[in-house]
């Protein structure tokens, strides 16, 4: 076996070249065995095996810097690294990393998780590689079409053709980024893979410069055939090369599948000095059919038979319904009752359910593509015009569009709902998906509702409220996966911006919590029943504004200790907002606050309750700080 003996790309380079396929579909079914029963990310990794492998081939990795953006298909790479022996722990708690990460290979050059970050990295390395006079260094960013719709990458390419940096971009084109890509760029690669024209011109220059589609070429043949191409393609496609007036040299499209071509092209642009891009096509999920048929769903399929490739799903009947799933069939029901509610997303149709309402009104919902920025100011202008949008966007993925929130809906008090899907801890994805940040980022910005439900009923009244006229820019923020209760269809009630209730009565502790995790205040309000402590539990639902009645309420109450409960970080958050309360108006209360909040420090990845624990932000946090003495 062939894939046993490669450990590292210098072993892999000892291999002949007729040797590099054979390895190639052993490492995808490899990939495909381990994540039958380990779940990960699938179809990306599958459609970049023989990239993978001819680009540590080609080039002298790891003193080449090789940048793959947002890193789902890193896993080949992964393998070929040094960590096939523990391919089985990606994603685990204390296993690999699903993305690349610098302090865990030397051969991850940069870490990633979101997209359209890889160009803007390879060229900062490819400058300072410069700057430190080692010129004979190699830089690659692999990034997809999808990732390639993300503003910064735009900025990078316009910055790339300027720098005359030595840098090699490769276009992983599958049509796909989470679900099927959109967007004008999509439209425009399709046009150079599908032009019949311009594809038999290709083929025809190739031959006449080598005699056939796939022998040995003369490395002075490809500056010939790249002039002849970039001819070909404005005759054949009606315009020049957008990579090209930008000053990047423009190679392929090629079969992103044959790794011969792909070896034989990438060794002679090695040579080449200068920007460059290589467009690639290549089938996400290649070589197991469910994939190929349904990338979509098999991006992350979770587990499923390794003999048929059907996935195992959990029967879920009776079971809550998911926050994401509670989110698309309120918005859906919303919109039907008011027909200036639309929907927005960055790419996340499906990942938030916006699919569900996609589908009942296709002409309001709106995928903009990887583009935070641009899904916040869309809905700014929708909103100035009168229209209710719902801008879902996943909380980590919010960060990239701060300054959008802040002087593009705020600072002009447009009625923009925005749904941060994914807030708190999310698990396997870890500390570059965490959505943990937001309350802190947000809650100093002037004219936001900040504000989160316990359970999936108050998931439905808040959206219900947000889209009443006079409530300005709303956000609301859950955590992904299961709700509550197997109920999840309530009436919808309006609730009354800024007002929290309590849950339960009780006379020794007093437990405020804010979102989900007031779940676990409940839990921890009945573990202590049994040991005789006698614990009210307050929802607070809004962090801005604060229900300061309430607070007055506790202060007064005589409480021997105040417990506040997040899943945010602690600087700045929820907690750090009560405690500012009390030292303003009740000062003597200040020392019985206990704040269990996300520590100051990045959270890696592992399941919710692991990390919850570690976090100490669970059911048994709460009972050990109502137990602590004072």
């Amino acid at each position: 076996m062939v894939l046993r003996d490669i450990r590292t790309p210098q072993e892999l380079k000892r291999l002949p070249k007729e040797q590099l396929q054979p390895l190639a579909d052993q490492l995808r079914d490899y990939i495909i065995d381990t994540l039958s029963s380990h779940p990960g990310h699938l179809a990306s990794s599958l459609g970049t095996v023989e990239l993978t492998i001819a680009l540590h081939y080609v080039f002298n990795t790891p003193d080449d810097k090789l940048v793959w953006d947002v890193g789902h298909q890193a896993y080949a790479h992964k393998i070929l690294t040094g960590r096939g022996d523990r391919f089985a722990t990606i994603r685990t708690y204390g296993g690999l990393s699903g993305f690349p990460k610098m302090s865990e290979s030397e051969y991850d050059a940069f870490g990633t998780g979101h997209s359209s970050t890889s160009i803007s990295a390879a060229l900062g390395m490819a400058t300072a590689s410069k700057l430190l006079g080692n010129n004979s260094r190699s830089h690659i960013a692999v990034i997809g079409d999808g990732a390639l719709t993300g503003g910064e990458a735009f900025e990078a390419l316009n910055n790339v053709g300027e720098s005359k940096a030595n840098i090699l971009i490769v276009l992983n084109d599958n049509g796909i980024s989470i679900d099927r890509a959109v967007g004008g760029l999509d439209s425009y690669l399709t046009r150079f893979t599908a032009s019949r024209h311009y594809n038999r011109l290709k083929e025809q220059v190739w031959q006449r410069l080598d005699g056939s589609t796939g022998g040995k070429r003369h490395d002075h043949s490809l500056g010939f055939f790249q002039r002849l191409t970039s001819m070909a393609k404005t005759v054949a496609l009606g315009s020049s090369n957008l990579f090209e007036s930008l000053g990047i040299r423009y190679f392929g499209p090629i079969d992103g599948h044959d790794i011969h071509q792909l070896v034989d092209m990438l060794q002679r642009l090695k040579s080449l000095e200068g920007p460059k891009l290589l467009h690639v096509i290549t089938t996400k999920g290649k070589g197991l059919r469910q994939a190929e048929q349904n990338p979509v769903v098999y991006h992350a399929p979770g587990t499923y038979d390794i003999r048929t490739g059907d996935r195992i799903v959990e029967p879920s009947s009776g079971a809550p319904l998911r926050y994401q799933d509670v989110f698309g069939h309120t918005i859906t029901e919303l919109a039907g009752q008011n027909p200036r509610i639309v929907g927005i997303t960055p790419a996340m149709l499906s990942g938030c359910s916006l699919s569900i309402m996609q589908k009942a009104m296709p002409n309001r919902v709106f995928d903009v593509g990887i583009a935070e920025q641009h899904a916040v100011t869309f809905a700014a202008g929708l909103a100035a015009q009168g229209m209710t949008p719902f801008c879902n966007i996943y909380s980590s993925f919010a960060q990239r569009a701060y300054d959008q929130i802040i002087h593009d809906v705020a600072l002009q008090q447009l009625p923009v709902v925005f749904c941060l899907d994914r807030a708190g801890l999310v698990g396997d994805d870890g500390p570059t998906h965490h959505g943990v940040f937001d309350l802190a980022a947000l809650r100093p910005i002037p004219n936001l509702t900040i504000c989160a439900p316990l359970d999936e009923h108050e998931l439905r009244n808040l959206m219900y409220t947000a889209q009443l006229p006079g409530h300005g820019s709303f956000v609301i923020r859950y955590p992904r996966g299961k709700s509550v209760h197997s109920d999840w269809k309530s009436d919808f009630n309006e609730i009354r911006v800024g007002e929290g209730r309590r849950l339960r009565q009780g006379t020794d502790v007093a437990v405020l919590s804010l979102g989900h995790p007031g779940n676990d205040a409940l839990a921890a309000a009945d573990i202590l029943a049994g040991r005789g402590v006698s614990v009210a539990v307050y929802d607070m639902r809004f962090l801005k504004p604060l229900d300061t009645r309430l607070l007055d309420e506790v202060a007064a109450a005589g409480f021997r200790r105040i417990i506040t409960i997040e899943d945010g970080v602690r600087l700045g958050g929820f907690g750090e907002a009560i405690v500012e309360y009390f030292a303003q108006t009740h000062p003597d209360q200040v020392g019985k606050i206990h704040v269990l909040a996300i520590p100051d420090a990045f959270i890696q990845h592992g399941p919710v309750p692991h990390l919850k624990h570690d976090c100490a932000i669970d059911a048994d946090a709460i009972v050990a700080a109502a137990i602590q003495q004072s």
